[in-house]
């Protein structure tokens, strides 16, 4: 099979091309506009593998993506390129409306139009599979998850352009016979993220000896899902997923961002002290909250485990762990995704 990636050279796309390519038989066919978060440096391990194919293109460009489709022939298409960060989609929501929705509709018309002429055995296994973000669903109170039958309620400019794109991935199923599918993930750590979330900023903040920013009390829940495991249940929808279904992917992992900050914090101070008397957890600095920050996400994944057998391999601690080590590993790879793109600073401030 190949399979088209979208955004295959971001945090999670390339983690999922490494994983197909070095785990699987598949053939990948990588598509991704490089932005700021999208580098090559991520998948230099496998650029030469024979199975695996870079094509630079921005899915915004609808002859560019027809072309590919029409060079490569793909089996199938896993839909990950799109802009992420909450933050940045404050500070300019423009570049989230272009590339989660016009993009989006770009993907959806090319497979189509390309679906339709396929003969009937390979029209039988094409799959469009779009990954989205529990983020459409809104915010939760202190009880309750997220299900698939939970209604939108996004609440940033990014959530808003991503359930602008489940929504027209559903249209494309229902009106014309696209067989599409959607997975709906909680938040995603491990290796290769690009340091403007979280996990991520609070690790670098804290080897650099720089204060670790804490929005408002720190009392956000999110539920954190390792991404190697979030690539094997990708991997698992597309394959087994019933079509036009959705899927919610969450890694039940429920914690305070201060309680992530001080697992980091604890970690570091076992593998890499700072003084017997000095503490990594000195560094936390609360400062003004994110606008219109949501309180709580949790995902309720049991659908994925009841129809497909889904369960994450990774507990929280064993994650976060093997990421703060990674991390602390490759600081050449830090320098080299953020040069002259991002200096660790504060964003989506009013």
């Amino acid at each position: 099979m190949k399979i088209l990636v979208t955004g295959g050279a971001g945090f999670i796309g390339s983690n999922l091309v490494r994983f197909i390519i070095k785990k699987t038989e598949q053939i990948v066919v990588n598509v991704d506009k490089l932005t700021y978060a999208g580098n090559l440096i991520s998948l230099e391990d496998i650029e030469d593998n024979s199975k695996y194919t870079f094509e630079e293109a921005d899915i915004c460009d609808f002859d560019r993506i027809k072309n590919i489709f029409e060079k490569h022939s793909p089996d199938a298409i896993m839909h990950l390129a799109a802009e992420s960060h909450v933050d940045r989609s404050i500070d300019g929501p423009s570049e989230f409306i272009n590339t989660n929705i016009v993009g989006t509709y770009n993907m959806l018309q090319v497979s189509y139009n390309y679906y339709r002429k396929l003969e009937s055995e390979k029209k039988k296994k094409f799959r469009f599979l779009h990954i989205s973000t529990d983020e459409v669903f809104g915010s939760l109170g202190k009880e309750g998850f997220f299900n698939e039958e939970t209604p939108y309620n996004p609440r940033s400019p990014y959530s808003a352009s991503k359930a602008s794109s489940d929504h027209l991935v559903r249209a494309w199923y229902h009106t014309f016979g696209l067989p599409t599918l959607i997975t709906n993930c909680s938040n995603n750590y491990g290796p290769y993220q690009f340091p403007e979330k979280l996990i991520p900023v609070v690790i670098l903040h804290a080897i650099n000896r720089k204060q670790i920013p804490v929005y408002g009390k720190g009392d956000n829940i999110r539920d954190w899902l390792y991404v190697e495991d979030h690539v094997r249940a990708m991997l698992k929808v597309l394959e087994f997923g019933k079509i036009g279904e959705t899927y919610n992917i969450g890694g039940k992992n429920e914690k305070t961002n201060l309680e992530i900050i001080h697992t980091i914090c604890n970690i570091l101070d076992r593998i890499s002290p700072l003084t017997k008397a000095e503490k990594y957890s000195s560094l936390i600095t609360f400062v003004q909250d994110r606008p219109g920050h949501d309180m709580r996400y949790a995902i309720d994944p049991g659908k994925i485990e009841r129809d497909l057998g889904f369960s994450p391999e990774y507990s929280l601690e064993k994650g976060i762990e093997y990421t703060v080590k990674w991390y602390l590993s490759n600081q050449n790879w830090c320098n080299a995704v953020i040069k002259n793109k991002y200096n660790l600073e504060r964003l989506g401030t009013l």
